[in-house]
């Protein structure tokens, strides 16, 4: 749903423009609600029905187990409703901002099933770190992906057909 790399302004009252691939994107779903949490070193906001989808996969998970309390109680304490002003923007609440870093400049990154809101140079540093993690990982992903129509790992049909 969202992709991309974005870079935005953040306005002297915490208010950021949703790129506009995006907000086409939510308005194809009927999406109007977010939800804006801390996540790693960045701002998660995820449209309403994801965050919906991830309080279910929480709370399946063992209610007891102590990780899983701190994820919960860490996501959920943090978490703001938010909703698109007329301009497009969203307000980004001043204690996350703060937590994270966030000034004036933010990189909007596109992760799927949200974005997130990365100051500049955390986000470097993020990329330089993962590369690194990368290129040292075997993670076992046979690409491109198997039960895909017309290609398998090996690629298309040697018949040359696709």
């Amino acid at each position: 749903m969202f992709k991309g790399t974005y870079r935005h302004r953040i306005d002297g009252k915490g208010r950021m423009p949703v790129p506009a691939p995006f907000r086409r994107q939510l308005a194809r779903e009927d999406a109007e609600g977010f939800v804006v949490t801390l996540l790693d070193e960045c701002l998660a906001v995820y449209p309403t029905s994801q965050w919906t989808r991830l309080e279910s996969q929480l709370q399946a998970l063992p209610a007891f187990n102590r990780p899983v309390k701190a994820l919960v109680r860490l996501l959920a304490s943090r978490a703001n409703d938010a909703r698109l002003d007329v301009q497009g923007r969203i307000l980004l609440p001043a204690p996350l901002r703060a937590e994270v870093g966030l000034e004036r400049d933010a990189l909007v990154i596109g992760v799927l099933d949200r974005f997130e809101v990365w100051p500049p140079d955390a986000w470097e540093g993020f990329v330089r770190d993962s590369e690194r993690f990368l290129d040292d990982a075997s993670l076992d992903v046979a690409w491109p992906l198997p039960g895909r129509s017309g290609s398998g790992p090996a690629g298309p049909s040697s018949t040359g057909q696709p």
